[in-house]
């Protein structure tokens, strides 16, 4: 190997090693800063995936209105993903016991894979701590359910949902968007589940001044999430 050639393998490695220290530190179960809980509003998932939405989701006996996309650790920049490879099986009993606010087996073992084997915890207490981060926000009343297309600014969404929970600021809650539909609504949680702030998922929010938000589909006897 000729000397210039030795040198440059080195420069590459030393440029390449903060790259690859940042890779080992994200991804080690138990390792992150808070959550953030994302809320999606599954008609408008429905309508844009058509054909291919999940059926249990968009095609079964109950229309849902907000639902668990997912509790997802951060870090204060960035946040870690797969940190555990293959994934550890989860039990039958806990993927049905999360179906009434995570309508879809598959969405389930997906946020399993790539985000709750990064909580440090077994997929029992990840998925128990789903629960009980979704319980801890309240849904404000004008938007559990809609009978028919609503045209919202995200500003209005925002404050329905601080007003609806206490000791939630501004800087802990993002309105997400496709550009025309509301896509979800995305909360920050301390790892006790405490309102946070988290000021880069907050730089991700909607930038659209209107957004449409479509209705729950029909369902006779059916009852809204």
């Amino acid at each position: 190997m000729t000397l210039a050639r030795a040198a440059g393998l080195a420069l590459a490695a030393l440029l390449l090693w903060p790259a690859l220290a940042l890779a080992q530190q994200k991804g080690e179960p138990g390792r992150f800063d808070h959550y953030v809980l994302a809320l999606s509003w599954s008609p408008s998932y429905c309508e844009a995936m058509g054909k291919r939405a999940e059926p249990a989701q968009c095609a079964g006996a109950r229309p849902f209105a907000f639902v668990v996309h997912g509790l997802w650790p951060q870090y204060q920049r960035g946040w870690p993903e797969n940190c555990v490879a293959p994934a550890p099986f989860v039990p039958e009993p806990v993927l049905r016991s999360m179906l009434d606010i995570m309508p879809s087996r598959r969405l389930v073992l997906h946020q399993w894979r790539k985000h709750g084997t990064c909580d440090g915890a077994d997929s029992a207490a990840y998925f128990a701590t789903v629960r009980r981060a979704f319980e801890r926000v309240t849904i404000p009343k004008a938007f559990r359910r809609l009978d028919d297309y609503r045209m919202v600014s995200p500003d209005e969404v925002e404050a329905a949902f601080l007003a609806a929970n206490p000791g939630l600021a501004p800087d802990g809650i993002a309105v997400a968007c496709d550009g025309r539909r509301l896509t979800e609504i995305r909360i920050c949680l301390s790892r006790a589940l405490d309102f946070t702030p988290c000021e880069e998922v907050n730089r991700r929010a909607c930038r659209a001044s209107r957004v449409v938000m479509p209705p729950l589909r029909e369902s006779a006897g059916a009852g809204a999430n």
